[in-house]
């Protein structure tokens, strides 16, 4: 299996280094996510900060708010898991500011939304209770084959 990441610092203070790690995170959610995968596979990641990560939830989520991360997938629910998955957009600051209050290192945090993501970008959503805990279990079982502790921490995500 073979995942060509494309990484774009748009905007925010992000570390010129995190490519490495992003290629690994990225790599592993994909050889994980539950999916076959079919082909060679790309994602585009766009680093950026809450003022341009508002303006696309806003375009494309009608929510006029930064996020912390957005996925946008490229293919559809029953196409091949191969070429061009999709992108993904990561705030700067919402990312700082969350790993700050849930006391988690910066690496942790980026780790973790690459991941969610990525499911997104695959076809995981979290709008019901019984795709919220699939999506979670799933992600948490990848963050700890990467070595790092439960992103929840018996927290439920819904419909953020």
């Amino acid at each position: 299996m073979t995942l060509s990441v494309e990484i774009n610092i748009e905007n925010g203070d992000w570390p010129e280094t995190l490519a490495p790690l992003a290629e690994r995170v990225l790599t592993a959610a994909l050889e994980n996510s539950g999916f076959a995968i079919d082909g060679p596979c790309e994602i585009s990641v766009l680093l950026t900060d809450d003022a341009s990560q508002q303006a696309l939830n806003r375009e494309w989520r009608d929510k006029d708010k930064p996020t912390n991360v957005l996925s946008f997938p490229a293919l559809d629910a029953d196409d091949a898991i191969e070429g061009l998955l999709g992108d993904i957009s990561l705030a700067y600051e919402t990312l700082v500011a969350e790993a700050d209050e849930l006391e988690k290192p910066f690496e942790h945090h980026f780790a973790h939304l690459l991941v969610h993501g990525m499911l997104h970008v695959l076809g995981y959503d979290h709008e019901t209770e019984n795709e919220a805990l699939a999506m979670e279990a799933r992600e948490t079982d990848i963050m700890g084959l990467l070595g790092y502790p439960d992103p929840y921490d018996g927290q439920v995500l819904l419909n953020d």
